[in-house]
């Protein structure tokens, strides 16, 4: 399992779900001085004034520091070292005016995909959990049955119709992403048709409904590179939250009989296919642009990359 090596997911955070019930427990924390808010606005979190060469960190404030924010949520508890009790955690939501207002250098202001390289387990763990559900809020404001406008509940994690009395939850879109082995243990990459021309990466895809996440690898392999694939292993999950997603890793190799020059990219979304030997891929360097830091797929690749399996004649 690659579940230590993936950034987004090495954390285990106390969400302490159960205190979300309680309608009064925002207004308690705001007014608890020992509260720490994360404060979040269009997808940047504020970071914390670095002095003296310390390492990057978020900003994490005060209630009394913040004003009224357009919305709040609960992130659960961080325990402190040589405490015996935990720190309740906020997210503050600021539209960009209130923001603006807070503070208005925009370098203070970061994205997740800027910072998470930098910042360490939990303070990531808790950027992606907050980005991750803004993200949902910004999306459902309306019932999506009658198109009420929905109010928001427990703590943040809860959107209800009060006029059809339903409630909405957070949702997160399941989708595979897989590693391809040829008999040579060659890597097969993709680019899509979006990127640079020499950024390559994993073939990945959306699980659709009724289907096995297994079955997914396999369709999504097949639409994307005309070949089929077989025995696929489960390697890890990471969050995206850009916006809603839930990357599921894998590995696969080719299914017999399959020619590994038999790739035929979909022409939509990947453009060309290329296998790349471990000794190729070192040797291009920044001829071949691979993903970023933060994502599973670089995970993966990288795992690959150190660990050769030895290839069976």
């Amino acid at each position: 399992m690659l579940t230590d090596a993936l950034p987004l997911a090495r954390h285990r955070l106390d969400r302490d779900a159960t205190a979300r019930a309680d309608p009064e427990l925002v207004r308690r924390l705001r007014a608890d001085a020992g509260t720490r808010v994360l404060v979040l606005s269009a997808g940047s979190a504020l970071r914390a004034l670095q002095i003296d060469g310390a390492a990057p960190a978020l900003a994490w404030l005060s209630p009394a520091e913040l004003p009224d924010a357009a919305g709040w949520l609960y992130l659960g508890r961080e325990a402190v070292a040589g405490s015996v009790t935990a720190q309740p955690l906020l997210a503050a939501l600021l539209t960009v005016e209130q923001a603006e207002a807070l503070q208005p250098e925009r370098l203070r202001w970061a994205g997740l995909r800027a910072l998470a390289p930098v910042l360490g387990d939990v303070e990531s763990a808790l950027f992606t959990e907050a980005i991750a559900v803004a993200n949902w809020h910004d999306s459902h404001g309306f019932c999506p049955r009658c198109g009420t406008a929905t109010v928001v509940e427990q703590a943040g994690w809860v959107r209800r119709c009060p006029a059809e009395n339903t409630e909405v939850f957070p949702r997160t879109d399941a989708a595979v992403i897989v590693r391809i082995t040829d008999a040579e243990d060659r890597i097969l990459l993709g680019s899509n048709a979006l990127w640079e021309q020499n950024r390559f990466s994993l073939l990945a895809g959306f699980v659709e409904p009724g289907e096995s996440l297994e079955d997914a690898v396999r369709r999504e392999v097949l639409e994307e590179s005309g070949l089929r694939v077989a025995d696929p292993r489960y390697l890890g999950s990471q969050p995206w939250p850009f916006p809603a997603s839930l990357m599921l890793g894998f590995a696969a190799t080719l299914a017999a009989g399959q020619s590994p020059q038999g790739t035929i990219p979909d022409g939509e979304e990947i453009i060309e296919l290329r296998w790349f030997s471990r000794a190729e891929l070192r040797a291009a360097g920044d001829d071949i642009l691979l993903p970023g830091p933060i994502s599973i797929a670089g995970a993966i690749i990288r795992e690959w990359l150190e660990n050769p399996e030895p290839v069976t004649p």
